[in-house]
Order: structure tokens, then sequence, then C-alpha cells
């Protein structure tokens, strides 16, 4: 049970340290990536310009991360929030105004997170480089979940390994499907 404690322990302090940071260069880009992230639309905006611009690989990378996404949310919000209940971390943590305005929903998993890796590891699977381009606004999506204490940083990994076991499931499932036809 000790170990435990400790990762509780380390989870507030981390929590404390990040929801403290008060780099001018954060508190420009944080608020205008999550609201870009709200309802997915970045993930949504990324797609689209795969599939416009990127040919059949843009294309096909678009609708893996797509599905990914859609699958690493549902898994998130639509099942594990609704059976692991956790309240955020509190208010007065956060001494930015941007900790004002929080869901009132469970904290575990970040439904965020889960997307936006979700999303990417699958966009990756496709197509390398839009992959690690995707990287850039998740790693700042997942930051962000935890500088505006909408979440803990373990809140945040769970979500991200979510993404990432709806990217694998995801790849995999076309496979699945077509050796399962065949037999």
């Amino acid at each position: 049970m000790r170990v435990w404690a400790d990762l509780r322990d380390g989870d507030r302090r981390l929590t404390r340290r990040v929801a403290s940071w008060r780099s001018p260069g954060a508190r420009q880009v944080l608020p205008a990536v999550e609201e870009a992230a709200q309802h997915t639309r970045l993930w949504w905006g990324a797609a689209f310009v795969m599939a416009t611009a990127g040919g059949w690989r843009g294309r096909r990378a678009a609708a893996a991360g797509v599905v990914s996404m859609a699958v690493a949310e549902a898994v998130a919000n639509g099942v594990v929030k609704h059976l692991w209940e956790r309240r955020r971390p509190p208010r007065e943590w956060i001494s930015h105004e941007e900790g004002r305005d929080r869901p009132d929903s469970s904290s575990f998993p970040s439904g965020h997170t889960a997307a936006a890796v979700g999303f990417t590891a699958a966009v990756a699977g496709v197509w390398p480089p839009a992959g690690a381009l995707c990287a850039v606004p998740a790693l700042i999506v997942a930051g962000e979940r935890v500088h505006t204490g909408a979440h803990y940083p373990s809140d945040v990994a769970a979500g991200a390994l979510i993404g990432l076991s709806a990217a694998a499931l995801t790849r995999r499932a076309p496979r699945l499907a077509a050796r399962e036809a065949l037999t």
C-alpha cells in the first residue's frame, strides 16, 4: 500500500508544480490549443487537411485517426469515466484564471488526451511524418489538461494508454476481420 500512497503523493506534487507554471508562452499557447481541442475540432481539422492534401496516404491516415479517436473517446468518456469516479484537483491548487472553468465529470481518465493520442498514434501508423506533426499538439493538450487543473498527471497517463490501445485495436481490426472472413 505504501507504493500507492507514494504514487498518489507524487501525482499531487506534479499537479501543483505544473498548475503553478507561469510561463508567458504557456499562457498564450495552452488556452488556444485547449480551445481548438474542444469537441475534437483540432483532430477533425487535421484529418480534413490530411484527406484533402495528402493523397491516398493522407486519406488512409485521416480515416485511421478518426476511427481511433472515436474508439478512444468512447472508452474514456463513455465507459471508464462512469466506472471510476475521481474528483478533479482542488481549485486552490490552480493560481491562474484557466483553472476556474472546469468540467464537473470525473477526472479519470482524460478524454481529451485519449482522443489526441488515439488520433496521433493511428495517423503515425499510416503516415509517420504526419503523425510526428500531430504529436506536437497532442503533447500540448496533455500538458494543458494538468496545467488548468482539469486532471492529475495520472489521468492524462491513463488517457494516453487508452488512446494508444485504441490505435492498436483499430490498426489490427481490419486484418482480424479479413482473417475471420476467410475462415
